[in-house]
């Protein structure tokens, strides 16, 4: 096993404690929505701090459920982490194929392999 695995291997293991470390530990017991988002737990707080608070603008949908403002927030998670994921294969691939580029004007080889050896060098 290689460090690079090894690292990816903690890494997994650390986020899968994180998510079901307070589960088991029972964090949420005794609360009405253990795991509610940041924006619920805030706006408890401060209609317990100033009732008379009056928002500055109201949203321009507002999700028929929980679990549809769930959907929509995970959706917009995965397509960002689409958009990422395609942004950095992209720029990986521009940089293969320069490296494969500038080694066959190199005269290193025309193989199917032949940057991988220039990409190891730089």
């Amino acid at each position: 096993m290689n460090k690079n695995t090894k690292i990816n291997a903690l890494l997994l293991l650390v986020v899968a404690a994180l998510a079901v470390l307070p589960l088991a530990l029972g964090l949420g017991d005794g609360q009405e929505e253990p795991f509610a988002g940041a924006d619920a737990q805030a706006e408890t707080a401060i209609t317990e701090i100033a009732p008379a608070y009056e928002p500055w603008f109201s949203p321009l949908y507002e999700p028929p459920s929980g679990e549809v403002e769930s959907a929509l927030f995970a959706l917009q998670a995965a397509l960002g982490a689409g958009v990422l994921a395609y942004y950095f294969g992209v720029r990986r691939g521009r940089r293969q194929g320069e490296l494969r580029a500038a080694a066959r004007q190199d005269g290193g080889g025309t193989g199917p392999g032949a940057g991988e050896s220039a990409a190891r060098r730089n």
